[in-house]
């Protein structure tokens, strides 16, 4: 991925009001053909409608999600040979969660902040209101907001956040919306421990790494997984004293993805 194309500091309104796009991404990552440019691929999807959209103006509209959000022919090439294996969808799409916050940080920062901490302090009821203040604490981070938005599109991208939140299984409702029980597949587990491995080579850090709160998960939960999973022989996890010892069966989470789709 080169730095011009490096969105991972940018806030757009447009990719969250357009949506998670889960049926629409598996579609044209079964289709996606990597002796292709990234630009050839959606062409394709534009000229041949991959996907099933059936209106041009949405197909566009779907083709500047997919070249904002995802780079296929490197960090996301994992998530497109699964999809092109036929991997389940209850797998499939907690991955395309974990791949599209890469590089989309109001999803994430929604996530792993403000509905985690909502999560964590026990808030029953979320409606599209109770996202606008999250929204405004955006202008003082260091991030670069596309475009000035009105107060309809505030609420259009609070309503967006929320309805993606759902569309990944992590809540549910319709105008007020309520968290589900929530419980990551193993695969995708092992799949984020072995990506948050290759970034961290200790096991405390990776137990504590933010990126497990976009599941609702603590460290707590993520520790409890790992001596489960220990006991399945599906990793090694050891424990003496402070001192924390992961060992995982692939050497990266591109290699664990193949095991996936064997």
């Amino acid at each position: 991925m080169t730095a011009s194309h490096d969105r991972s500091r940018v806030v757009s309104s447009f990719t969250i009001i357009k949506g998670a796009l889960i049926p629409e991404t598996y579609e044209l990552f079964k289709h996606w053909d990597f002796s292709l440019s990234r630009r050839e691929n959606l062409t394709r999807m534009k000229r041949e409608d991959l996907v099933g959209a059936g209106n041009v103006h949405w197909l566009r509209d779907l083709g500047k999600v997919f070249n904002r959000r995802f780079d296929p022919a490197s960090r996301d090439r994992a998530l497109v040979e699964l999809a092109k294996s036929g991997c389940q969808l209850n797998i499939w799409r907690p991955l395309l969660l974990w791949h599209m916050t890469r590089d989309e940080f109001l999803l994430r920062d929604f996530l792993v902040n403000w509905l985690y901490s909502a999560f964590s302090d026990g808030v029953f009821h979320i409606g599209t209101k109770d996202v606008l203040p999250y929204l405004e604490t955006l202008r003082g981070q260091d991030v670069v907001i596309e475009g000035k938005w009105s107060d309809a599109t505030a609420q259009r991208v609070a309503a967006g956040l929320l309805k993606i939140a759902v569309d990944f299984e992590l809540l549910r409702g319709s105008t007020v919306k309520e968290f589900r029980s929530y419980h990551l597949p193993d695969e995708v587990f092992l799949y984020v421990l072995h990506a948050a491995s290759e970034r961290e080579h200790n096991a405390k850090k990776v137990i504590d790494l933010p990126d497990w709160r976009m599941y609702l998960m603590a460290p707590a939960d993520v520790e409890r997984e790992l001596f489960r999973l220990h006991q399945y022989r599906k990793l090694d996890y050891q424990v003496a004293g402070s001192v924390q010892q992961l060992s995982l069966p692939c050497r990266t989470a591109a290699e664990y993805a193949r095991r996936i789709a064997a």
